[in-house]
């Protein structure tokens, strides 16, 4: 049922056995890498949780949470300025920044609070 609901998203009309198997397979790899990713993160932002100092740290050259959220939204913009020989090269600083903006963002909101509740 699902599957089938999946593949009408997808535009795909038939009855296809193998083709419904195919995006079944599609889907389900889409949301192991969602979670793999998810995953991820969380354990990026668990080791920063630890202290204040790890984080800026991370953050560094910047200053403070709004500050990384400036810097790395001011490079994407950038990045999507630049042609696209040139974005080919700049991929890793691309994740490198929206990266940064993800832990800046819950940093600057949860920040405080978890680091006061660790120091009591």
């Amino acid at each position: 049922m699902v599957s089938t609901q999946f593949a009408r998203d997808c535009g795909y009309t038939g009855d296809s056995p193998a083709m419904l198997a195919a995006l079944t397979a599609i889907r389900l790899d889409g949301i192991a890498r969602a979670r793999q990713g998810h995953d991820q993160r969380k354990a990026v932002v668990d080791r920063l949780k630890q202290s204040e100092a790890l984080f800026l740290a991370a953050i560094c050259p910047a200053l403070s949470a709004g500050e990384a959220i400036e810097d790395a939204a001011r490079f994407i913009a950038c990045y999507r300025n630049m042609p696209r020989w040139r974005q080919e090269r700049r991929m890793r600083d691309l994740a490198r920044a929206k990266q940064q903006r993800l832990l800046a963002r819950f940093f600057r909101r949860f920040g405080q609070r978890l680091w006061t509740r660790e120091a009591a």
